[in-house]
């Protein structure tokens, strides 16, 4: 499920492996996942692209640094099609459950339009920024204006010289913002807390510099190399926050002062939580936009939303003729509400019930042969997540081809083994900045559900060889051992 990174590294691994009788899934039209439909002006990746794709699909012509959405997903439907993963596709399919048969240890998948299909195995690429979040502000339906949240931009909707209400300054506001405040009449944007933020200039890559990319594959390997090790440098900021987080929180602080001439715009927009403990930005027009004349930046807390305006705790009315959630996603959601049944007719809600978890981020104790790509844990804060994903698939592949080996029905990951693994993962928290402020890394309880504590190269190592003494390998029938090799997926 889910024709993203995580959807189409899982198939090309599997394919590419002799495991081809693999079906992909999803609820769009086309296949891309979160950037078929970020689309919003100005959407682009923070990761530089020469990292942010996959090792084996390498691509010379960027035209960037951080490539916009447009490019990502030319490039990754571009992937798709060069490794046949169209005859697997299926779109426009809303997936309702996923029920394991403990008789046959096989996954029925059950469509909202009534559509099934049968598996051995279910990889779920849902990923962590899927679902919108729109927060409950009572009115919010109220509105009389177009409304819409930047992961389903309307560009039917035309800005210029409208009054455009933005709720949220999150990651993707950050992008949108200054690429439509040019366009629109008046601009108030509501902020809950500010960001960090480092500069992100993304000049066009010159003529000369494509051409030696084309030419010297080798400049684009060590060019990987180097941009993995800068990005690691972020996550020892974030593991080391009073010793390399401080110099960190210097050069933002700078750099942040150095863009934010209007006192007052500065206040308001300055962060009051350690630095690294939320996801550090990447714009060098985001605090200027918010000191354009026709811009406004409001602190004080939304309470009521109405037909025509925004209102605030303060008392204050704010006219609006658009309104734009910059709010994010649901991220400790994952896969939900999708329902996932496993053994004795537990769902993944109910094992999930205190935190979602899982061994290396991608198996879960009692939901045989299902994988979880883009799992709990497993989310990079200074790091791309095109290399967590093509160790991921890596392992599910091992996994499914231990199975086959074994002539197993099903593998399932033992309880022991996968508790001891996030009792050692939560530790690895403490004393660092994700712990010291709330943020969408987190659980209602408070539980960091969404990153790695450690760097990329670390869970690399950690998942690239199954073990097999981690699982139990569930017997066929004795009926089914004539059926021959475990598939991945059997409409």
């Amino acid at each position: 499920m889910g024709a993203g990174f995580g959807g189409i590294a899982a198939a090309i691994e599997l394919r590419e492996h002799g495991i081809t009788d693999v079906v992909i899934l999803d609820s769009a039209p086309e296949i891309g996942g979160t950037w078929y439909y970020n689309s919003y002006p100005g959407a682009a990746c923070d990761v530089p692209s020469h990292l942010y794709s996959f090792s084996f699909a390498q691509r010379s012509d960027w035209s960037r640094l951080c490539s916009p959405q447009s490019e990502i997903l030319e490039y990754l439907q571009g992937v798709a099609k060069e490794y046949g993963l169209g005859e697997v596709f299926v779109p426009d399919v809303r997936v309702d459950a996923v029920r394991l048969d403990e008789t046959t240890m096989t996954w029925t998948v059950e469509a909202q339009d009534g559509r099934r299909w049968e598996a051995d195995a279910v990889v779920l690429a849902t990923g962590q920024l899927n679902t919108p979040a729109i927060p409950p502000i009572p009115g919010a339906d109220d509105f009389a204006g177009p409304a819409m949240h930047s992961a389903r931009w309307d560009h039917d909707v035309h800005l210029a010289g409208k009054r455009v209400a933005v709720v949220g300054t999150g990651a993707s506001a950050v992008q949108f913002v200054p690429a439509i405040a040019p366009e629109v009449g008046k601009m108030t944007v509501f902020q809950r807390s500010g960001n960090w933020f480092f500069p992100r200039r993304n000049r066009y890559y010159p003529p000369a510099m494509r051409r030696v990319f084309r030419a010297v594959p080798g400049i684009m390997r060590t060019r990987r190399f180097l941009l993995k090790g800068y990005l690691e440098s972020l996550t020892i900021m974030i593991r080391h926050p009073r010793t390399v987080g401080r110099a960190g929180r210097v050069y933002s602080t700078l750099f942040m002062r150095r863009q934010l001439r209007d006192p007052e715009v500065r206040r308001k927009a300055w962060p009051d939580y350690t630095f690294g403990c939320k996801r550090i930005l990447f714009s060098s027009h985001y605090l200027p936009a918010l000191q354009r004349d026709n811009v406004e930046l409001v602190t004080d807390r939304v309470t009521e939303i109405d037909p025509d305006g925004v209102r605030t705790e303060d008392g204050r009315h704010h006219p609006a003729d658009v309104l734009i959630w910059g709010t994010g996603f649901k991220s400790t959601d994952f896969m939900f509400p999708m329902d996932i049944v496993g053994r004795g007719g537990r769902t993944l809600q109910e094992e999930w019930g205190q935190g979602a978890h899982a061994h290396l981020g991608m198996t879960v104790p009692g939901f045989p042969s299902l994988f979880v790509l883009y799992g709990p844990n497993t989310n990079t804060s200074g790091g791309s997540i095109i290399v967590f994903l093509e160790a991921q698939v890596a392992y599910v592949r091992q996994a499914l081809e231990e199975t086959a080996r074994r002539r197993a029905a099903a593998l399932e990951v033992r309880r022991d083994v996968e508790q001891a693994f996030d009792e050692r993962l939560q530790a690895e928290f403490e004393g660092t900045a994700w712990t010291q402020c709330d943020s969408w890394y987190r659980d209602e309880s408070g539980r960091i559900v969404a990153n790695w504590p450690r760097y990329m190269e670390e869970y690399v190592r950690a998942v690239a060889r199954l073990d097999p003494t981690d699982y139990e390998f569930i017997p066929r029938r004795r009926a089914e051992l004539s059926t021959g090799p475990v598939h991945t997926g059997d409409e």
